[in-house]
């Protein structure tokens, strides 16, 4: 599930592409209810995803932006969408807004037979630990987690994406049924990178960090009720790493959504 926050521009801005730990901010400003206190303070993933404010561009006072915030957990969403609508005062560092309207917005997939694609809205934190560094020929210092690069080959970046998703799955799913490591077939068919990039990402107050992100088109055929889950997992709970300081937030491209039965009319990417 889904929250589309529409909101107006309260001044001229620049679009600050450095907005991951101010949304962030926000958005966690809206659980400070002693229910969700152990989300603040978990290792574990938070169940939180976000997309960059959209469109990209110079903000001009009273131009519409939207943000979208998605979870598993209805009860965060529900909690987040409250907090909005008691104080709509929504700032972004000095992107400074007032929520206007927020709307539910149900995703899915799609029925088994569904081809489709899903695209990172924004950047991946794709990091293999150094334990693995020998399983995939990667030379780089063995004190600490190294960032995905098309260099590494894709296995690497399968695997952390299949672990991170089962971990999550662990968490928001119910125990009884399979994770994406039980069950066989990969969660994607087809994987076009779009781009690799660093930037550099204040993770706390005062303390700065370059990541390497990664942008993907990520190409699908819904195999069974237990693949759409896990696809549909992807979208409310983010891909790989530090998706609740918004990065891993991704979307299915509708104009690519192929129903069971019909012929893609082109070929989607590159596997």
């Amino acid at each position: 599930m889904r929250l589309l926050i529409s909101l107006r521009a309260r001044a001229d801005a620049r679009y600050n592409t450095a907005y991951h730990r101010g949304l962030a901010g926000r958005v966690w400003r809206a659980l400070e209810d002693p229910a969700f206190s152990e989300l603040h303070d978990s290792g574990e993933p938070s169940g939180i995803a976000f997309s960059n404010p959209f469109p990209f561009g110079p903000i001009t006072e009273g131009d519409e932006l939207n943000v979208l915030v998605a979870s598993p957990d209805d009860d965060i969403l529900r909690a987040i969408g409250a907090n909005l609508i008691e104080d709509r005062e929504f700032n972004i560092k000095e992107m400074q807004f007032t929520v206007e309207e927020i709307t539910g917005v149900h995703t899915d997939v799609g029925e088994p037979g569904t081809q489709g694609v899903l695209e990172s809205a924004t950047g991946l934190v794709v990091r293999i630990p150094p334990w693995r560094f020998d399983d995939y020929d990667i030379d780089a210092p063995p004190n600490s987690a190294e960032f995905w690069k098309p260099e590494h080959t894709l296995e690497p970046l399968k695997h952390q994406l299949e672990n991170n998703l089962d971990r999550k799955h662990g968490l928001f799913c119910p125990e009884h049924l399979p994770g994406p490591s039980d069950v066989d077939g990969e969660l994607f068919d087809e994987y076009e990178l779009i781009k690799t990039y660093p930037l550099p990402v204040t993770v706390t107050e005062g303390v700065e960090e370059t990541y390497i992100l990664s942008k993907f088109r990520f190409g699908y055929t819904v195999r069974d009720d237990d693949h759409r889950r896990h696809l549909n997992l992807a979208l409310d709970a983010g891909l790989a790493e530090r998706n609740s300081l918004g990065f891993g937030f991704v979307n299915v491209r509708k104009d690519e959504l192929i129903p069971p039965g019909e012929t893609a009319p082109t070929a989607r990417g590159q596997s």
